[in-house]
């Protein structure tokens, strides 16, 4: 390794290094080991792999000195010959070991990798929803990443790097103190002119670099919003395409002035600390040959050592910030626990039972609800705020109580914000009550297995949620073994049939993101057909017809007629003439069911359900004459 390869390795490792005043933990520690207890024999080998290239690293300068010393000193030839040849062995036994050192590497890095990222995705997916809405998915994204490949970087680099540095350290110096302890004194006196502008570059380099991530970031949240199909419609629709590409420009523009910047800095040092190496090599084969022709010191020596300061500088520089780098790859570390230490809400309890066979009932009982407080499902950092937000705990449900027979419809009215949506996301426990019980067949759904309530209970949004998959793999994400005759019978039931046949690649066909290919009443009657593939017993509807035209309306009214045939019904509906022919109608307002009965009943009352009715119905003098 030469001295520009080391000033360049200095440089890098002081750029990437984070804070390193985080505090130690023991407990992050013990988490880490017991991580890399699976990969335990592999770390070792690793290591002691590496502590053989370290003495092979160090071997062969002392060889070469002795060659020189064989030549000068006029020895046969056979034994130049046999040292070289060493030198050539020791040369391929430290790349085969170099090999292997590389491939145990990559292979404790990547598996530690996966058990990570295996970990903290399935734990996410525990997650209530609530986490969803409050987290930035950018940032969540990026401890599956970024942090999950700086925890990496400690078995990969790091931990290998410490042994190795400090083998060769220790070696380097023994040898180098032996053939000349005065060289070795000077060559460390030398070293505080290689290590701190190292540092002080390096914490320049690393602000320009995080300057530029900064700009890089918010360049790549403006082109995640603006760029989806909602995001393009609005920056177009207010007419500010020139002033969007204007923030953008002026970013970008700061990214490459700051890459200018970097550069310059990179070279200059760079230049720097190879000039200091070569006044380094200088001063050794001037005072060794000083030493030598007065024949205190053999020429061989002189080789050696100035062959052996590169192995001297390239650990100590190394070993100078590796405390930063350990420290950094405890805040990576860290970081990913983070997120593992939020317990989900949301649990199976051990003893869960499966719902009852035979038809299902569903029954609320004296409900009270309060959705969680920011504290108790996310993170600040995850939320990209300084403190958490403190509101919460505000009760919006009280006492809500009601009963579905099997094959009954129940329809929930009422205006926004009256907390009917809370209580359709409380029967497929979205969320958990706080008082009271939600029971499915006179079972309460907390005491149910996850699998089984899945199964039984079956919901419709109204924005029709679609992945950026193909229309087959969207209907498969409902029951992954239904074969290609039920995903054709559901279409037809969805009244997609005929569509989906006309389209280039039929199933195939990719949908977009979040469905946008499709108009809102195909994307509704795709996952109507979903639905109807996964035959739950339950079906929730959450507004589903509520931003269709008349057109689309009705063909999705079809649909969700095959969908609710024979099944127990819970409705959320904002158009009254939907939910006419319900069994029970509940009027919803301040978290309170305010009303019940049919609609004749409700409208004999004189009511709250009147007055909605009479609202959405009203019409102008001169629409009634039409």
């Amino acid at each position: 390794m030469d001295m520009q390869m080391t000033a360049w390795m200095s440089l890098r490792s002081q750029v990437n290094a984070k804070d390193g005043n985080h505090p130690f933990s023991r407990r992050t520690l013990r988490r880490i080991g017991e991580f890399a207890r699976p990969h335990r024999r592999r770390l070792v080998a690793f290591l002691t792999f590496s502590t053989v290239i370290a003495v092979l690293a160090v071997a062969t300068p002392v060889l070469a000195g002795q060659v020189v010393n064989a030549i000068v000193d006029g020895d046969e030839t056979s034994v130049v010959v046999t040292l070289a040849a060493v030198i050539a062995g020791l040369a391929i036994a430290e790349a085969a070991f170099g090999l292997l050192a590389r491939w145990l590497s990559a292979r404790i890095g990547e598996r530690l990798i996966l058990d990570l990222r295996t970990a903290v995705y399935d734990h996410v997916q525990r997650m209530p929803i609530a986490f969803f809405t409050r987290t930035r998915t950018g940032a969540l994204v990026s401890r599956l990443n970024n942090d999950v490949i700086g925890a990496q970087r400690a078995f990969s680099s790091t931990l290998s790097g410490v042994v190795g540095n400090l083998v060769t350290l220790a070696l380097t110096l023994v040898v180098m103190i032996s053939l000349s302890w005065q060289i070795t004194l000077l060559a460390l006196l030398l070293l505080p002119v290689f290590v701190l502008p190292a540092r002080r570059m390096g914490a320049r380099l690393a602000r320009l670099e995080r300057e530029a991530a900064d700009h890089n970031a918010a360049m790549g949240t403006q082109m995640t919003e603006r760029f989806s199909a909602p995001g393009a419609t609005l920056v177009k629709l207010f007419g500010r395409p020139a002033r969007e590409s204007a923030e953008f420009a002026e970013r970008a523009r700061r990214v490459s002035d700051i890459g200018v910047r970097t550069a310059m800095v990179q070279t200059v040092f760079i230049t720097a600390l190879t000039l200091v190496s070569a006044l380094a090599l200088a001063v050794v084969y001037g005072l060794g040959g000083f030493y030598s022709l007065r024949g205190q010191l053999d020429a061989g020596a002189v080789v050696a050592l100035a062959l052996l300061l590169t192995r001297l500088y390239a650990p100590l520089t190394a070993l100078a910030s590796a405390r930063v780098e350990v420290m950094s790859a405890l805040v990576s570390f860290e970081r990913v626990f983070e997120v593992l230490d939020l317990e989900p809400l949301i649990a199976e309890r051990p003893d869960a039972r499966p719902v009852p066979e035979g038809p299902v009932a569903v029954e609320f009982d004296a409900v009270k609800f309060a959705y969680p407080a920011a504290d108790k499902i996310s993170l600040a950092s995850l939320e990209d705020v300084g403190v958490l937000d403190s509101r919460g705990g505000e009760q919006v449900l009280h006492g809500v109580s009601f009963r579905a027979e099997p094959g009954q419809m129940v329809a929930l009215v009422g205006t926004s914000g009256a907390g009917k949506s809370t209580i359709a996301q409380l029967l497929p426990r979205l969320y958990d009550v706080d008082e009271g019980a939600v029971r499915l067949s006179g079972v309460d759904v907390r005491d149910l297995t996850f699998d089984s309530l899945r199964e039984t209970v079956g919901m419709v949004t109204q924005d029709g949620h679609l992945f950026h998959e193909s229309i087959r793999e969207n209907l498969l994400l409902a029951r992954p073994e239904a074969g290609e005759d039920e995903l054709w019978e559901v279409l037809r039931r969805a009244r997609l049939e005929v569509l989906i046949k006309g389209l280039p690649d039929g199933l195939d066909t990719v949908v977009g993101e979040r469905g946008y290919r499709l108009s809102g009443g195909e994307r509704q009657r795709l996952t109507i057909a979903r639905l109807l593939l996964a035959r739950p017993q339950v079906v929730i509807l959450d507004e589903a017809t509520a931003h269709l035209d008349s057109t689309s309306e009705a063909a999705v009214q079809e649909a969700l007629a095959e969908a609710l045939a024979g099944r127990t019904a819970i409705v959320i509906a904002h158009r009254l003439s939907t939910i006419r022919a319900a069994d029970q109608i509940l009027v919803v307002e301040a978290g309170r069911v305010v009303e019940r009965g049919t609609h004749a009943e409700l409208m004999a009352a004189g009511g709250r359900y009147q007055e909605l009715h009479d609202t959405q119905f009203e019409q102008s003098p001169s629409t009634a004459a039409a």
